[in-house]
């Protein structure tokens, strides 16, 4: 997990962030109070659109810092062959899915505590994705999923 300490308006990862991101990457910023104020807790940088596959890994270090993650909300577009639950270390994760293509992935753990992640496209350029990431964790972020896609040439959404 690497720390939202960029400095504001800054395009790039904290300190050493740039050598730790690749395909299959989550970065993170975690706050679980009611004063969360950016819309996004972080991005996620999937290797394909194979759920299935992709999924398993992400909940798993999510649940090393969250507890265990009981549901998941995905754009239904955006990935193939999405199953209704999956089990990750024991446990079931239920999948929903929704057509909404707002290139997030919606990660509930507990009861009540949600987080919203950008969805980085798999054939995302790095310096793009980096990019988008690193937008997606800034605490003052107001930028919605898709338009941070836009803005960094990562994608224009969960068409790509």
């Amino acid at each position: 997990m690497i720390g939202s300490d960029t400095p504001p308006g800054s395009r790039h990862l904290p300190s050493g962030g740039h050598q730790m991101l690749w395909p299959g990457c989550a970065l993170l910023r975690l706050e679980t109070t009611e004063s969360r104020e950016g819309i996004l807790d972080g991005a996620w940088w999937p290797r394909s659109r194979d759920i299935g596959t992709e999924l398993p890994a992400l909940l798993s270090a999510l649940a090393e810092h969250l507890g265990p993650v009981t549901r998941v909300g995905l754009d239904v577009a955006a990935w193939e062959a999405l199953p209704t639950r999956l089990v990750v270390e024991g446990r079931v994760v239920h999948i929903d899915s929704f057509p909404v293509g707002d290139d997030t992935i919606l990660i509930t753990s507990g009861d009540e505590d949600l987080f919203s992640l950008l969805v980085v496209p798999p054939d995302a350029a790095p310096e793009a994705a980096h990019a988008a990431m690193a937008q997606a964790v800034r605490a003052d972020n107001i930028t919605q999923a898709e338009q941070i896609l836009i803005d960094t040439g990562s994608g224009h959404g969960s068409s790509n």
